[in-house]
């Protein structure tokens, strides 16, 4: 439900997997980069911590080497969710630099993983939860820290890293 509106012609749009309770599903996480009109650039969030992204922006400046300092970013988790865990960061990061750069993430991607202050993508809890409800919307690539993985990673690409700068990079 929290991806019925999802258009797949717009960067700074990635899907990530969240687990809440023993349910895991599915949202969309938007972001909009543009410079900014004033001397000091608006950080806004809607549906995430609005510290976190702060932090994570502090981490793409510093880590991905993006020049984010001029640039007002808002990030939105698509269809009103609130999102308390950290499993999210990756993809937030993936979507600031996707609409930073103004490249599409392809619709069949998603990603989840934490994101530590130096630039390490961290394991996150239930990947075994999240990564069948990834399969099962039919998605095919997946994009998560470098762990050990169990059968349900079967039918999927699985694009492990362990830093946000490879990650930025290769976009």
């Amino acid at each position: 439900i929290f991806l019925s509106d999802r258009k797949s012609n717009s960067p700074g749009s990635v899907v990530t997997a969240v687990v809440e309770g023993s349910r895991s599903f599915l949202v969309e996480i938007q972001a909009l980069v543009t410079r900014s009109s004033f001397g000091y650039p608006q950080r806004r969030a809607n549906g995430i911590d609005i510290n976190r992204l702060q932090m994570l922006i502090a981490v793409l400046i510093k880590k991905a080497g993006l020049f984010l300092g001029n640039q007002d970013i808002h990030v939105n988790v698509a269809g009103g969710f609130k999102v308390n865990e950290p499993a999210v960061d990756l993809a937030v990061c993936i979507a600031i630099a996707s609409a930073f750069k103004n490249k599409l993430i392809s619709k069949t991607t998603a990603s989840f993983g934490e994101v530590g202050l130096g630039g390490e993508i961290r394991a996150v809890g239930q990947v075994d939860k999240r990564l069948e409800e990834l399969k099962k919307m039919g998605f095919q690539n997946v994009i998560m820290p470098n762990i050990k993985l169990n059968n349900s990673s079967q039918k999927l690409n699985i694009i492990s890293t362990d830093s946000i700068s490879d990650i930025i990079k290769s976009q």
